[in-house]
């Protein structure tokens, strides 16, 4: 038996339950307060077929906090082999993700001071995208991953990959094997756990004083200023403060050392993370953070009762934009089926009457329809004609995506971005051109 194959356990999550947030899951304590319910919803990746519509499963979306330590978490976390074991998503097809991944990869062996042939493992780490970064920096790369698909994508990209979950029980079997990283990543991954001190009893099994956790999440500073609501879905468990993660941490003797802040999926963290006593020093940048957070509000109920008004109003305006179009024969077609546009259409009750389909190049997602509100997913590459307008589900990426769909708009074509406030975008949106736009497939052809 192989290292790969002495880890795989690609049934483990099936004994994992629904777990329905009875206390707070990083502090434990129970002044859980509801801010923002976004009803039952299935789960948003689960891209169907049409004759599996009847038989779709839904699950709670409700967004708690919790006002001890103003962890953000869903109310109820279905069985992750539901929403992991066949993931469509893959990283290598978004550039912008790719480029952000180079640049992390560069950042970390130069701070850390990492040689040729150290180990770096990435939890979740999809198709290797951040692996083949770290490679092409000299170090040797292992990715763990509960999906399948990406999992396989990622041995085909030439990285030793392992098809698990992470948790206590995957890092003992990393640790049998003798295996100690210089670097852990995890990028988009650590607010997808049922358990956060399980997650974080693994890391510790396989960190020396030497061993840095790199983490990268959606920052819930940008997320609340921004109403991007959109990022709650079931995948999500939590979103995280850096006041939270702090807490969470020193519970388990870690610190962390260092934040960067970067504009990726709408506004993201990455926090640097080692054991209490290894060498690394803790920079100003820590306290600053959460100073920042404290100031914004992250403490109080308050802040969280706004942020949902504030959604609601967006949300009901965003549909009445789309009644108003359809009224005048206008054609909408979404730009992107992100997962993010699973949560935003279901809690606006956006279907196939307002919005005819949604154009991907996720091969995953084409030939389906969206979780919920079954809208078709179709070849954007082989659409027969462009729509009046376009609704951004993946607004995250809009300046991508402006680049892209150029010659859209300056045929009098218009975007609608409906996060973080509701806009109408024509022409006059465009930047003055500079070099031709890199999809995933030119980058790949001229590689």
């Amino acid at each position: 038996m192989n290292a790969r194959q002495s880890i795989d356990s690609p049934a483990a999550a099936d004994s994992t339950p629904t777990v329905t947030r009875q206390c707070c899951m990083n502090c434990g304590g129970s002044d859980l307060k509801l801010f923002l319910d976004l009803g039952t919803q299935p789960n948003g990746n689960n891209f169907i077929t049409p004759d599996q519509i009847e038989n779709e499963p839904t699950y709670s979306m409700r967004m708690l906090t919790c006002e001890s330590c103003w962890q953000v978490q869903i109310d109820e976390f279905p069985p992750q082999s539901v929403l992991f074991d066949d993931h469509p998503y893959v990283s290598g097809l978004n550039v912008p993700v790719v480029e952000h991944f180079s640049k992390m990869a560069k950042k970390a062996v130069a701070d850390f001071d990492l040689s040729a042939g150290d180990v770096v493992l990435d939890i979740g780490c999809n198709d290797g995208s951040l692996l083949s970064c770290f490679r092409e920096e000299g170090m040797t790369t292992i990715g763990v991953d509960p999906g399948g698909r990406v999992t396989e994508l990622a041995r085909k990209n030439g990285h030793l990959a392992c098809r698990a979950f992470w948790n206590s029980e995957t890092a003992k079997a990393i640790k049998t094997l003798g295996i100690e990283p210089k670097i852990i990543s995890a990028t988009a991954v650590f607010y997808h756990v049922p358990d956060l001190h399980d997650f974080v009893e693994g890391l510790l099994s396989v960190m020396t004083d030497e061993t840095v956790f790199v983490v990268q999440g959606v920052n819930l500073l940008d997320l609340i200023q921004q109403r991007q609501f959109d990022h709650f879905y079931h995948e999500h468990s939590c979103v995280h403060s850096i006041s939270g993660l702090q807490k969470l941490f020193a519970a388990h003797g870690m610190k962390i050392l260092d934040v960067s802040n970067y504009p990726i999926h709408g506004g993201s963290f990455v926090a640097y993370v080692a054991r209490e006593t290894s060498p690394h020093q803790v920079s100003d940048s820590v306290q600053q953070s959460i100073n920042t957070e404290r100031a914004a509000g992250l403490e109080k109920l308050s802040t969280y009762e706004e942020f949902s008004e504030a959604v609601a109003k967006n949300t009901s305006d965003l549909r009445s934009l789309l009644e108003d179009l359809k009224e005048q024969d206008a054609t909408v077609y979404g730009l992107g089926a992100p997962l993010k546009g699973s949560t935003l259409l279901n809690y606006a009750d956006i279907g196939p009457d307002l919005v005819s389909c949604l154009t991907e190049v996720n091969s995953f997602k084409i030939g389906r329809v969206s979780p919920g509100t079954h809208i078709p997913v179709v070849d954007e590459r082989t659409l027969a004609k462009q729509p009046d307008y376009y609704l951004v589900l993946a607004w995250n990426f809009l300046d991508f995506f402006l680049e892209k769909k150029r010659s859209f708009l300056e045929a009098g074509g218009k975007f609608i971005v409906p996060v973080p406030s509701l806009q109408v975008l024509d022409a006059s949106a465009l930047k003055p051109q500079t070099t031709p736009i890199q999809t995933a497939d030119t980058k790949r052809r001229a590689a």
